[in-house]
């Protein structure tokens, strides 16, 4: 079995005046770990620097691709109401043909939706259970 003897001088067991003390080293553990931390936050902060430059180009150049989108849906619009001119149509009343398709298309969709909006209701089994849980908590 080992025991370990209290420093004694006559043996040369002193510590010497060079070794850390328990004090230094836990300021020292807590400066290293204050670094650390502060290094993990300005490394974060860089990598989403880098994410949000990326994320505002995409974001800018998905918007002008819809952008692009729209100008072609209205070049697309006056090329249908140019074409149903050559029914022999007035071009004023085929501008109003495309005019009604798309209110149309507007009304189906609205309808739609509010359908699919009408049939949201809440999570009811997970508020029953939290509200379960609430009560064998209460009883604790």
């Amino acid at each position: 079995m080992s025991h370990i003897a209290p420093a004694d001088p006559a043996h040369g067991d002193v510590p010497s005046p060079d070794d850390p003390t328990i004090g230094r080293l836990v300021a020292d553990a807590t400066r290293d770990l204050s670094s650390l931390i502060h290094n993990e936050i300005a490394l974060a902060k860089s990598e989403l620097k880098v994410s949000f430059k990326n994320g505002g180009t995409g974001a800018g150049l998905f918007a002008g691709a819809a952008f692009l989108v729209i100008l072609a849906v209205v070049m697309l619009s006056v090329a249908f109401a140019y074409f149903l001119t050559m029914t022999g149509l007035h071009p004023a009343w085929c501008f109003l043909i495309v005019f009604a398709v798309y209110v149309l298309i507007a009304a189906l969709l609205a309808f739609v939706g509010v359908k699919k909006v009408k049939k949201v209701r809440a999570p009811e089994r997970a508020i029953h259970q939290a509200q379960e849980a609430k009560g064998l908590l209460k009883r604790s």
